[in-house]
């Protein structure tokens, strides 16, 4: 039986009722979205027909997901709001803490002991508080979460941004940052601005190379890295059908990678097949009653012009295999093209290493069609000519394909076994060599690829492509071939052509799983303790922030300003940072450090406008906090790009930043500022970003009549006595003005639980 059964019920239970009140009121046919998103309408959220990008909406997940990361600040956060238990049901996945070095069973009892500490920090308050527990070694969240609890037309909230990978069993599912978890696992509505929706349709069907990653891939090219932005992708027609459940997690997890809010298809026969093959045949039974409202009406489909605020139609007989990058995941290169553009471009050619797994792709399917190209290294005399690496999705996944002999064929080939979690896709790899920093190409079937992510080397060329061109790759070590058109040369000197990748969707024998690492809460968690060493340098309790003084903000200092790409990887750097997730003035000292200074183009080197020295922007902002000085941060577009990562937030709030101005935010890093009760600002005229000096003091002028829709004014103070004077644009609403107000969320939430 599945677990939370009880609640999925009551879910399809409650669907027809509310989508066909939804369909009266909007007075036309409901897309996929729609009808998730009116069935999930928080109780006291008066429903209307919301303005798509405009209204911002109550709602109440069915459940919530955290990784171990993550977990830490939300979990701090939910110990200060006075519940005895979590309102909904809740999990915490322990994958992001294990270093890929050695191998699997080396590492893992490396990470064990290492974060002994956090491993037995969260596990109690999971085990005081009700939430499911998934040990180091259990898997990588997003595989686990498809595996046990993803369910078509459910809605849920993750303290990461790859959340989004259960929209491939058809579930409107979203990243967010700590506080957002909170709020739900406090039992208070969460709020989103109602999205805009975006139609794929997916014609014909895939064949040969191309895999699913290949579609995401296409659209990120088409869409760009916030072409997405308050969006939510909804895919169909007959190339979604035909496409696996698990094939379709792949295109909704790297839908992060465009910005979207989430991505998500309707119930198929792929999926019910899957939720029978995961021990879930009771939720396929449930979902087949209400199959009809698991789907967007057939008027919608028929006419997507009508019904979506714009339409991509991609051709899946047709679609070519991608390779995306290096440096950004929307930089789509047809393979056809790849060997031209890389001469082009000067990018290295040699493929150090191959890469296999993540989140995005380490399902049954993929692991299948990777190893029909691995066997043909020996059938066809072959040597694989790059290193190449694999981090299995969930022990599950571990289990059944080496009882399947799948590890045996990639030992042949030299391959290594990493633990199942998350490893090299977020910076968890501890690469032998990379501190020489020199220039090379490794590819991968991550979802990331942005400067110094996989292995802290800025001058590693990182390639996103799906798991059977990373190993066609691998096996040539070089970036110009072409597995569909080249020949390689093998150990006997003879010309060989690799042939088309094949694999099963599912394990014909089913999967299998001796221990696959869950933890139960206990039934009553009053007795649970949780100690928090005072001297811990990996945990921190947290100290409510200050509410906001009441006055106008002046003589705030310029601590940076960030000049291109601003990702919350610049902002709040993951690697060998991730184990202070926990302590919140610890992981502060890797603040902005990967920033790139707009005034000497430099990282971590901003002016101390108190010495004139060029110092590390946490060590300036330290020295401000110290003579109790503001300061205000300045960035690019699409600021706070990438992972949901709220230490990005939490980190300048704590350090006495004051506010943050941009071009433009990426979605949840705004969310999270605000609910850190920062000031997150927009130019009106981007064309001010110019218009700030190095040394200027600002002021923020009008926060006493601070309003929704009503614009601020900054002044920019320069050292030459001159001044600029500018309007800044700001997406508050009243509920979030409020949490400004009272210094953030959490003290409004603390404060209604004791009342």
């Amino acid at each position: 039986m599945a677990y939370d059964i009880d609640m999925i019920r009551k879910v399809y239970e409650n669907m027809p009722s509310k989508v066909e009140a939804a369909r009266k009121l909007i007075g036309r046919p409901l897309t996929l979205t729609e009808k998730i998103l009116y069935s999930h309408l928080h109780a006291e959220q008066k429903t209307e027909n919301f303005e798509r990008g405009k209204s911002y909406v109550d709602f109440s997940p069915d459940r919530v997901a955290m990784q171990d990361a993550t977990a830490q600040m939300a979990l701090l956060q939910f110990m200060q709001s006075g519940r005895p238990k979590v309102a909904v049901p809740s999990t915490v996945h322990c994958d992001h803490l294990i270093t890929a070095k050695n191998g699997a069973g080396e590492d893992l009892a490396f990470a064990k002991n290492e974060s002994k500490e956090v491993f037995d920090f969260l596990g109690s308050v999971s085990n005081k508080y009700g939430i499911g527990f998934w040990k180091p070694g259990a898997g990588i969240i997003h595989q686990v979460v498809l595996e046990n609890y993803a369910f078509p037309g459910g809605m849920m909230i993750g303290t990461d941004s790859h959340t989004v990978n259960a929209g491939g069993l058809g579930m409107i599912a979203i990243g967010v940052g700590g506080a957002d978890a909170c709020d739900v696992m406090a039992g208070l509505a969460w709020e989103l601005k109602m999205p805009k929706l975006i139609g794929v349709k997916l014609t014909g069907k895939l064949s040969g190379w191309t895999a699913p990653k290949d579609v995401i891939l296409k659209v990120a090219g088409i869409l760009t890295v916030k072409g997405g932005t308050d969006a939510v992708v909804e895919y169909f027609g007959e190339g979604a059908t035909s496409m696996s459940c698990t094939g379709k997690g792949t295109i909704c997890n790297m839908g992060a990678e465009i910005g979207a809010t989430t991505s998500t298809f309707g119930y198929d026969d792929s999926m019910s097949r899957y939720l029978k093959a995961t021990g879930r045949a009771d939720v396929a039974a449930l979902a087949d009653k209400v199959k009809e409202h698991l789907t967007a009406d057939a008027e919608v489909y028929a006419d997507p012009k009508k019904y979506f605020d714009q339409v991509i139609e991609i051709d899946l007989s047709t679609l070519e295999p991608h390779v995306n990058g290096p440096f950004t995941p929307d930089l789509a290169t047809p393979i056809s093209k790849l060997k031209e553009a890389a001469i082009a471009n000067g990018w290295p050619t040699k493929i150090s290493v191959g890469l296999l797994g993540s989140c995005t792709n380490s399902s049954y399917e993929d692991i299948s069609r990777a190893v029909s190209l691995a066997k043909q290294v020996s059938s066809k005399n072959l040597k694989a000519k790059s290193e190449y690496l694999i981090n299995p999705g969930s022990e599950q996944i571990r289990f059944t394909i080496k009882r399947d002999g799948f590890l045996d064929v990639f030992d042949q080939i030299g391959a290594k076994v990493f633990t199942n979690a998350c490893g090299p896709c977020i910076g968890m790899w501890d690469r032998m060599g990379a501190e020489k920093q020199e220039k090379n190409t490794i590819i991968h079937s991550f979802n990331r690829n942005f400067a110094k992510r996989a292995d802290g080397n800025p001058n590693t060329y990182a390639f996103v492509a799906s798991p059977e061109i990373v190993t066609a790759m691998a096996i040539a070590g070089d970036l110009t071939f072409n597995p569909l058109t080249d020949f390689l040369t093998n150990e006997k000197g003879e010309k060989v052509k690799l042939d088309a990748p094949s694999g099963d969707e599912l394990p014909t024998k089913g999967f299998a799983v001796e221990d696959a690492g869950f933890q139960a809460p206990a039934a009553d968690g009053s007795k649970v303790t949780i100690n928090v060493s005072p001297t811990s340098k990996r945990l921190q309790l947290l100290d409510p922030f200050s509410a906001w003084e009441g006055i106008d903000l002046k003589g705030l200092k310029l601590l940076i300003k960030a000049k291109g790409k601003c990702t919350t990887d610049h902002i709040s750097m993951a690697g060998p940072w991730l184990k202070f997730r926990g302590h919140l003035d610890n992981i502060s000292n890797n603040m902005l450090i990967g920033a790139v200074n707009a005034f000497n183009e430099k990282t971590d080197s901003v002016k101390n406008q108190l010495t004139g020295a060029y110092e590390s922007v946490p060590k300036v902002q330290r020295d401000y906090k110290a003579k109790a000085i503001g300061s205000i941060v300045v960035g690019d577009e699409n600021y706070g790009e990438g992972s949901s990562r709220e230490h990005a937030a939490m980190e300048p709030r704590h350090l006495g930043v004051r506010a943050v101005l941009v071009k433009s935010f990426a979605r949840i890093h705004e969310t999270n500022l605000k609910k850190q009760g920062m000031l997150g600002l927009t130019f009106a005229d981007k064309a001010d970003y110019n218009k700030i000096q190095e040394n200027d003091s600002i002021d923020i002028i009008g926060l006493t009549s601070f309003a929704p829709g009503k614009q601020l004014t900054l002044v920019f103070n320069h050292d030459d006595g001159s001044k600029d004077e500018i309007k800044v644009n700001h997406s508050y609403n009243a509920q979030q003005i409020e949490w400004y107000k009272a210094g953030g969320a959490l003290n409004i939430i603390r404060a209604n639980v004791k009342a």
